[in-house]
């Protein structure tokens, strides 16, 4: 039986055009009925058209061509979870901008030596990545607290009455809730300006 070849394509908002990765998959050669699209929107990044194609189209031995490898997913993560899902599937993969990395008409010690080549090379990003945002959020930090800004949560005001208030309670004076009440403040910023007093002492 020949194997059934599909096409993918993706783009990332409503307002962008399919039409580049469309052209390129029938230039491939794939017949427009077999061209599955997707618009994915949103933070959760729902993509009926993949979903439907991975679970009630693609079988082992199919082959799947997409413009760019990361159509795949949105981040190397994702990539890297969907090459692994398609290979165990036995769905092969071809990648038009990067044909080095297409699985299709390869023996298996080839397929096996690319996928494992490029989910090493697709983790090794990813590390990379977060380890880079991180940096920049250490750096970001840093920078601000040069300026005078403070980061992280609000800081809590003291009240004017508060050395008087505070004084009360802890000598019993008056209950937490008087105390509360008397400073107009919640009762975490309570507590926390309490520990703050008395790490202070």
């Amino acid at each position: 039986m020949e194997p059934r070849v599909y096409g993918y394509a993706r783009v990332s908002s409503q307002g962008q055009s399919l039409e580049r990765q469309f052209d390129a998959l029938i230039e491939y050669g794939i017949e427009e009925r077999d061209i599955i699209c997707d618009k994915a929107t949103g933070k959760n990044f729902e993509r009926n058209g993949y979903q439907s194609l991975k679970s009630q189209m693609l079988r082992k031995g199919d082959v799947l061509v997409i413009k760019e490898l990361d159509r795949l997913g949105r981040n190397y993560t994702q990539i890297k979870t969907e090459m692994g899902e398609l290979a165990k599937m036995g769905v092969d993969l071809v990648i038009l901008d990067s044909p080095m990395l297409s699985t299709y008409d390869k023996d298996d010690l080839e397929k096996c030596l690319i996928n494992t080549i490029v989910l090493e090379l697709l983790a090794y990003i990813s590390e990379s990545e977060l380890r880079k945002i991180k940096r920049r959020q250490r750096e970001g930090i840093k920078s601000a607290k040069m300026r005078g800004v403070h980061c992280g949560r609000p800081r809590i005001e003291t009240p004017k009455n508060w050395d008087n208030v505070y004084a009360q309670w802890k000598s019993g004076e008056i209950t937490a809730v008087a105390a509360m009440k008397a400073c107009g403040l919640k009762r975490s910023s309570f507590y926390k300006l309490i520990q703050i007093t008395e790490q202070s002492k």
